[in-house]
């Protein structure tokens, strides 16, 4: 998700999540779907640098639609800090949209709520079959053995940018590949009122994209095999601490950056603060900021043994985005003929071009544009080193709990105050008090 750019949510309420008012459709009243078979509404995520650059991006393939169906989709660009709030209220309210943008971490959570239209074998045989979709990204959409609740649109992974002019001034050859090495690195690079590496301290989804690659990397998950929550286990301690010590310990995130949101760390590294940055499919963001393609360079996240894969090499969470329609909307067909031209070969390759993302189709991943050397290094993530956040009923709760915990700590870090393995645990066993109980 998202974001990444990526899921960042505020509270999530669960008697909102476990609400089974399965009432999507509603009163054109604060984007609310309409009668008319003629009118769609849709919430897009804010996938750009800006609300701005989405609607841009946007519109004309929604003109195209238009042309080609007679049906007008009034779109609205929800900001990531608001999306998940607003798509739970909607839930519950019967004030939704026809179709919306969901980041796919919260696919099982937004099942649960039983609004989402589930794609059954009819549904996808509508917009030309589930085969069509990259296995990775059906992971990610919803929980094991149920019917996906919505479909995949466009796909991410995280990748290290690194300035190759910083790079070069400060002596080093090559990108880093162990967390060792980025550390070393970003020590070099930390000079002059300039600083290694770029974190969003407060944004808990990020915080939880992070956290739960170091989690796998240390052989450890947050959640049991049967979905129950274990944040408090060795390895998950480990991964957490591992993370905050970046600012904590090894000193090459800026204290600022606790307090950093939504797109400050991409922001600061186009303007050459910061010599690398973890994000998700961040090319077309940055060039939208002014930073020259050939300024920067894309290599694999590191790993503890230098060399991605699976098990606890995995570098990448499978992120992304994911189309969903409720369940109540008063115009079904139209809503699954918006989804079958948004997924179609054609809107795929064009949409995904223009947020550095990697079709979910297979079909659309044929074009050159997906097969650059940066590209090659997010399919191959995906492919081969990305794994899927927990597919639960409560990992929106998750998200919230865990990553609030980590702003917390990245608070405590700059305030100069000490991160040990101790205080992470306690942060840690806190958040798992916040989760539901069955």
């Amino acid at each position: 998700m998202r974001r990444i750019r990526a899921a960042a949510a505020g509270a999530v309420t669960v008697s909102m999540l476990t609400a089974v008012t399965a009432c999507g459709g509603g009163s054109s009243t604060g984007g609310g779907s309409n009668d008319s078979p003629k009118t769609l509404t849709y919430w897009a995520s804010n996938q750009g640098a800006s609300v701005e650059v989405d609607k841009k991006v946007l519109q004309p393939e929604l003109d195209k639609f238009e042309k080609d169906t007679g049906i007008k989709v009034k779109v609205e660009v929800v900001p990531w800090s608001d999306l998940l709030n607003r798509i739970l209220t909607a839930t519950t309210s019967g004030q939704g949209p026809d179709v919306l943008n969901i980041g796919n971490t919260w696919s099982a959570s937004l099942q649960a709520t039983g609004a989402l239209l589930p794609w059954d074998a009819k549904n996808f045989d509508k917009i030309g079959g589930k085969d069509r979709f990259v296995d990775s990204a059906l992971g990610s959409t919803g929980a094991e053995g149920k019917d996906p609740a919505a479909v995949p649109l466009y796909s991410m992974a995280y990748a290290l940018y690194y300035n190759k002019q910083m790079f070069k001034d400060a002596g080093i050859s090559k990108p880093p590949t162990t967390w060792d090495e980025f550390v070393a690195d970003g020590k070099k690079l930390s000079k002059g009122g300039k600083w290694g590496a770029a974190f969003e301290g407060s944004n808990p989804a990020e915080n939880i994209h992070h956290s739960y690659i170091f989690a796998k990397q240390h052989g450890a998950d947050f959640f049991t095999a049967d979905g129950k929550p274990d944040f408090t286990n060795d390895g998950a301690v480990a991964g957490v601490k591992q993370f905050v010590d970046l600012m904590a310990k090894d000193k090459v995130v800026a204290p600022g950056n606790a307090e950093y949101a939504q797109n400050q760390s991409v922001s600061d590294f186009a303007k050459g603060k910061t010599g690398m940055l973890l994000w998700q499919s961040a090319s077309s963001n940055l060039e939208s900021q002014g930073m020259k393609a050939d300024a920067f360079g894309i290599a694999p996240v590191p790993v503890q043994s230098g060399t991605p894969g699976t098990g606890t090499n995995v570098n990448s969470m499978v992120a992304g985005i994911n189309l969903a329609v409720f369940k109540d909307t008063h115009n079904l067909d139209g809503a699954t003929k918006f989804v079958k031209f948004m997924t179609s070969d054609a809107e795929q390759k064009v949409l995904n071009k223009a947020y550095s993302s990697i079709p979910p189709v297979k079909a659309a991943q044929s074009d050159p544009a997906f097969n650059t050397p940066a590209t090659a290094v997010l399919k191959d993530t995906l492919a081969k080193s990305g794994v899927a956040l927990p597919q639960v009923a409560d990992e929106s709760q998750f998200e919230t709990a865990v990553g609030t915990a980590i702003k917390n700590l990245f608070a405590d870090a700059a305030a100069g105050k000490p991160v040990t393995t101790a205080s992470v645990k306690a942060a840690l066993e806190k958040a798992q008090t916040q989760m539901p109980t069955k």
